[in-house]
């Protein structure tokens, strides 16, 4: 029982080190998400679903309750792929620059606890001018994982609309320390500094 117990313990970890590497991975991207009907054809804030053919509201992207019995596992699952459709949603909005569109999609995904989510939620927030709010979420997404770089690349950016250049600093200095220095998110902090790296 206690090896197995203890077996268990060891999966968790590994899975949640292979999700946050994922996580790191997927921030490392400098292509725009492509227009789809989610922004070229669905209004007030709508979302495409290829399923239905037809734009739908993001909160009606939750799994039906009770439809048939799934286990714990297959639910979460279900509830991830819906979560990860949100997301993608979202960004495409912030893209076009309908961040309030792009909340909707956020605030309807069953994990508000997700790095990516709250990362997310920050990035609209202040772009929607409330800075106050959108630091709050960073900091929320780095306690759930702190070697999410998105996050760190874009607080750093918040700070500089603040005038903190030294608390950007500090940020740069963590992507490179957690291993970020060759990503995207690395690379648009450097560049909102004005190139300057960081010695420390």
């Amino acid at each position: 029982m206690l090896r197995h117990t203890i077996l268990l313990s060891f999966c968790a970890a590994v899975s949640l080190t292979a999700l946050s590497a994922a996580r790191a991975a997927d921030s490392d991207t400098t292509t725009p998400p492509a227009a789809t009907e989610t922004t070229t054809t669905c209004t007030d804030g709508k979302i495409w679903s290829d399923e239905k053919k037809e734009c739908i509201a993001p909160e009606d992207l939750k799994p039906a309750e009770g439809t048939d019995e799934k286990t714990p596992e297959e639910q979460k699952k279900s509830e991830r792929r819906i979560d990860d459709k949100l997301y993608e949603a979202a960004r495409e909005f912030a893209y076009a620059g309908q961040y309030e569109n792009a909340l909707r999609a956020l605030r309807a995904a069953h994990d508000q606890e997700d790095p990516r989510i709250l990362n997310y939620l920050g990035y609209n927030t202040r772009k929607l001018g409330n800075m106050q709010l959108g630091m709050s979420y960073y900091k929320r997404a780095l306690q759930k994982d702190e070697n999410y770089i998105l996050a760190r690349s874009y607080m750093g950016q918040a700070l500089i609309e603040q005038g903190d250049i030294e608390g950007a600093r500090v940020q740069l200095v963590e992507i490179r320390d957690r291993g970020g220095e060759n990503t995207w998110a690395y690379r648009a902090l450097l560049q909102s500094l004005g190139g300057e790296r960081a010695s420390y």
